[in-house]
C-alpha cells in the first residue's frame, strides 16, 4: 500500500453495523467506576483506551479493525467457513472457523486479554494444566454423582455478555464494542436472493464454537456461575467441577447422611437459569453406586484413579490388531481415529497408551508410505 492512500484511511470509527451501538467520541462514560484503570493494570490486561490503539495492538490499520468488526444482518461476505460435526448424539454440531485475518485478532485477544479475565476454580475446561482428568479426579469415590449438561453453551453467551464482561475489565466503551464484536457472530443461514447469494443472520451474536478466543472468554463469562455453584456444593458437602458445558457434583461415599439430591438439583437449575443459560434435560444423569458413574468420559468408580470405559479399550485393542494384520477398519475409524484414542489412554495409562501410540504411529507411517509409492509414475 503507498504513503498516499495509507493517509486516505479513516483514522476513526464512527460506525460498525447493524444492531450495534457504537460513538466514536472518546469521553469519560460518568457511570463508571473510577478505577477502570487500576482494574486492567491488577490483572495485566493491556492498556488500550482507543479502537486506534487496539487496532495498534492487533497489528492491524483502523479501516481493517472496522472490516472486521462490521455486523451486517444480511451480509454478501463473512468472515468465517461453517462446518458440522457430528455430536455424541450423532446430531450435527455446528463449527464457526474464522477465516486467517481474523483468526490472528482472535488468537492476540485470546493470549493477552481473555486469557487474563479471572475465570473460577472449579472451571477445568480450556485452561492450562486443567483436563478432563483432572475435573474428573474431584469426583472418585462418590455415594452419588449428579451431571448436568448447559443447551447450546457457546450460543449462550452472546455479545452484550462479551461487552459487560470487558467493560467489568476495566475497559471503555469503545474498545470493549470493538473487542467483542470481533469476537462474536450470529449463525447464520446461506439463501440465494436475484442470483446473489446472502448469510441471513437467524440468531443472536455469540461466541462461535470455533474461533480460538471463545474457550476463555467462556470461563470468564462463567465465573459468576462458577461461584454460585460452588457456594452451594460446599454448603450441601457436595463437590463441584465444569467442564465446558459439562456441570458435575458428587457426594463423597464416606458420608452416609441424606445429601438432599432433589434440593440440590432444584437449586442448581435456578441459578443456571438466573445466569443466563439453560440446563438440557436429556443429558441430566444421577449416578449412584452400583451403575457406572462416569464423568467426562472417565470412569471414577470406587477408590481407584480415574480410567477410560473397558469398551473403548476393547474396541483400541482389536483395531488395533486389526490393522497390524492387514484386515479392514470398521467404518468410521481410521488410523486418526485410533490415535486419538491412544492419546486419550494414555492420559491415565502411561505405559498402555504409549504401546497404542507407538503401533498405531508406525501403522500410519507404513500408510503413507504406501500412497507415496502408489502415486509415483
Amino acid at each position: 500500500m503507498t504513503t498516499e492512500k495509507r493517509h486516505r484511511l479513516p483514522e476513526r470509527i464512527s460506525h460498525l453495523g447493524d444492531e450495534t451501538f457504537f460513538c466514536d467520541e472518546l469521553d469519560v462514560d460518568r457511570l463508571d467506576p473510577p478505577e477502570l484503570r487500576a482494574r486492567r493494570e491488577r490483572a495485566g490486561l493491556p492498556h488500550i483506551e482507543s479502537p486506534a490503539q487496539l487496532a495498534e495492538a492487533l497489528n492491524i490499520e483502523i479501516a481493517e479493525l472496522r472490516f472486521l468488526s462490521y455486523f451486517r444482518k444480511h451480509a454478501r461476505y463473512v468472515h468465517y467457513r461453517r462446518f458440522e460435526i457430528p455430536k455424541s448424539s450423532g446430531e450435527p454440531r455446528a463449527i464457526w472457523a474464522p477465516l486467517p485475518r481474523l483468526a490472528a485478532a482472535q488468537k492476540w485477544i485470546a493470549e493477552n486479554i481473555a486469557s487474563k479475565l479471572l475465570g473460577h476454580p472449579a472451571a477445568h475446561g480450556f485452561k492450562k494444566q486443567r483436563s478432563i482428568l483432572s475435573s474428573a479426579q474431584n469426583h472418585v469415590g462418590s455415594r452419588i454423582i449428579i451431571c448436568f449438561d448447559l443447551r447450546d453453551f457457546f450460543p449462550s453467551v452472546t455479545f452484550r455478555r462479551v461487552k459487560g464482561l470487558l467493560r467489568h475489565a476495566g475497559y471503555p466503551e469503545q474498545v470493549a464494542t470493538c473487542v467483542s464484536a470481533l469476537c462474536t457472530e450470529a449463525p447464520r443461514e446461506k439463501v440465494t436472493l436475484g442470483g446473489d447469494e446472502y448469510f441471513l443472520a437467524v440468531g443472536t451474536r455469540a461466541l462461535p464454537q470455533g474461533a480460538p478466543s471463545s474457550p476463555a472468554l467462556s470461563n470468564a463469562v462463567c465465573r459468576s456461575l462458577d461461584n454460585r455453584l460452588s457456594i452451594l456444593a460446599a454448603r450441601g458437602r457436595w463437590r463441584y467441577t465444569r467442564y465446558a458445558d459439562d456441570l458435575t457434583f458428587s457426594y463423597p461415599l464416606a458420608r452416609d447422611e441424606d445429601p438432599g439430591v432433589g434440593a440440590i438439583m432444584a437449586a442448581v437449575r435456578h441459578i443456571i437459569a438466573d445466569e443466563g443459560f439453560e440446563v438440557n434435560e436429556t443429558k441430566t444423569r444421577v449416578l449412584r453406586t452400583g451403575s457406572r458413574q462416569a464423568v467426562t468420559g472417565l470412569i471414577v468408580n470406587g477408590p481407584a484413579a480415574p480410567r477410560v470405559p473397558r469398551s473403548v479399550r476393547r474396541m483400541l485393542r482389536a483395531a488395533t490388531h486389526n490393522a497390524g494384520k492387514g484386515r479392514p477398519l470398521k467404518p468410521g475409524e481410521t488410523l486418526e481415529t485410533l490415535m486419538g484414542y491412544a492419546a486419550f489412554v494414555y492420559m491415565t495409562d502411561s505405559k498402555a497408551g504409549a504401546g497404542y501410540l507407538k503401533t498405531i504411529g508406525r501403522l500410519l507411517q507404513l500408510s503413507s508410505q504406501e500412497s507415496n509409492e502408489a502415486t509415483e509414475p
